[in-house]
């Protein structure tokens, strides 16, 4: 029994790594796009945040979406993937950029990333029981 539920535990981290990783890559990919788009088309400043937020929900969706095969506790695995792709995106960036300061920004992200997660896993398992 208890190897059976140390199975259950490690795929359940497995989910969960995967989908962060997922999220990483797929945000990485699409900033990258973003940023060559910007180079050569006149894209106004104020539509550069929020393109930022859509390239973070999409990622951390597509990524919930690949990684979560279980049909439980969506929410949760969700939430967590979003919580730590808020969390290793910003780190990235951080590094990407030479800057790195916290502040209410910061903790907003964080909060939209496990928010829009959590919705995730509860979509991506409710798409795997039909």
């Amino acid at each position: 029994m208890e190897k059976v539920k140390n199975l259950k535990n490690g795929s359940v981290a497995l989910e969960i790594t995967k989908g962060t990783i997922f999220s990483l890559i797929i945000s990485m990919a699409l900033i990258i796009i973003f940023a060559i788009i910007i180079r050569f088309a006149n894209i106004p400043d104020g539509w550069i945040m929020p393109i930022n937020q859509v390239i973070k929900a999409v990622s951390i969706f597509v990524g919930v979406l690949i990684a979560l095969k279980g049909s439980s506790k969506g929410f949760v695995k969700g939430l967590i993937i979003g919580l730590l792709y808020a969390i290793l995106s910003y780190l990235v960036f951080s590094i990407l950029s030479s800057t790195m300061s916290v502040g209410l920004t910061t903790f907003t992200d964080i909060l939209f990333g496990s928010i829009l997660g959590a919705i995730s896993g509860l979509i991506a398992v409710n798409i795997r029981k039909r």
